[in-house]
């Protein structure tokens, strides 16, 4: 089994993974991100498993690009005292009225 590995070498988790994988012989295959995104197909894949909100790294330069182009945020974000909705729930917010 291929075990693919998304990150930089500039990493210290990354560099961490890699090492785990290579001290138990594990075969893996690197994508330097700087170099090469993820795919739509293999982001969505990744999301099936993981949250989306845990794999933007909120302590990166790059996380201030949201605060400085807004439409990169899926709409309506809707937030109350009983949760968050990203986009069109009425039921969910139907429920917090009650």
């Amino acid at each position: 089994m291929l075990t693919q590995i998304f990150g930089t070498l500039k990493c210290k988790d990354t560099q961490k993974a890699i090492r785990f994988f290579k001290e138990r012989r594990i075969q893996t295959q690197f994508v330097d991100l700087r170099q090469k995104g993820l795919s739509p197909g293999e982001l969505r894949n990744v999301c099936r498993h993981v949250p989306l909100e845990d794999l933007i790294d909120t302590e990166g330069r790059e996380y201030e690009m949201l605060l400085e182009y807004p439409l990169l945020l899926r709409t309506p974000v809707v937030r109350s005292e009983r949760g968050v909705t990203v986009g069109y729930y009425p039921e969910t917010w139907k429920a917090w009225l009650k």
